[in-house]
């Protein structure tokens, strides 16, 4: 029988001639979009790439919006990654069920930094991909105090505060130094991160659901900044921000990136 030619009424879909199987399968080595230079779409991008901004000091001080993970690589290059979970979820369709994979990722820099990041998607790799991306934009600061007199470096929480995800409840005690961090693995590894040394923990809830655990001790170590104790207490003068101080710079680049 002669040879028929494959369209799409036939099998030519599926695995075409010498274009290897499917589309796109015959790509192999690095991602070409992370060789690229970057080149910012947000005011704060250009600000930091222009050198405008100094520190990520300058963008909590301010409450600016992070829409750009590279603005946290260039403050923070230190920052090291952890895959906390990886779990599988699934969604029933006509079809059956879809599974797609969630992961769960704390990133921090061991000196008062720490984020986590939590994506799904059709592929391993690609979710802690999404999940490192999701950890550095949400990046915040750790305030870390002392147990009795404050000498030395500061070691542990400044007050108790506590975080909820869920059923699950986290609360964090201050510790005296040399304690170490009486905490379960989760919990424990997001204090590592985030710089702290010593620290007491309780937890309450279904706290196997590892999910909602990071969550609940995320929220917790979130809140050591928002107590006001009374080395807080002297006034701060209101300055510009960065949008106002380099608005004529904004306007510059900006018309230098329409062209």
């Amino acid at each position: 029988m002669a040879d028929a030619p494959r369209g799409r009424g036939g099998f030519g879909r599926g695995r075409g001639g010498d274009r290897g199987r499917g589309r796109g399968r015959g790509r192999r080595g690095g991602r070409k979009d992370e060789e690229k230079e970057w080149m910012p779409v947000t005011k704060l991008g250009r600000l930091v790439k222009d050198g405008k901004i100094k520190s990520m000091e300058e963008i909590y001080l301010f409450s600016l919006p992070i829409k750009e993970y590279q603005v946290v690589d260039a403050f923070l290059p230190n920052l090291k990654d952890e895959v906390m979970k990886i779990m599988p979820v699934q969604k029933q369709t006509q079809a059956g069920q879809r599974t797609r994979f969630k992961a769960f990722v704390a990133i921090g820099d061991f000196d008062g930094h720490v984020g986590l990041g939590v994506k799904c998607a059709k592929e391993v790799a690609t979710a802690i991909r999404g999940a490192i991306i999701a950890a550095k934009l949400s990046v915040i600061p750790v305030r870390r105090g002392y147990w009795g007199s404050a000498l030395n470096e500061p070691h542990t929480v400044p007050n108790k505060v506590s975080g909820k995800a869920g059923s699950v409840m986290c609360r964090l005690i201050p510790a005296p130094r040399g304690t170490g961090l009486v905490a379960a693995p989760a919990s424990k590894r997001m204090l590592q991160l985030a710089g702290i040394q010593d620290c007491y923990t309780q937890s309450k809830g279904s706290t196997c659901t590892m999910g909602n655990f990071l969550k609940a001790s995320f929220s917790a170590i979130t809140k050591t900044y928002g107590f006001l104790t009374p080395d807080l207490w002297r006034e701060i003068p209101v300055s510009k921000t960065p949008y106002e101080e380099f608005s004529a710079h904004l306007h510059l680049t900006a018309k230098k990136t329409a062209v």
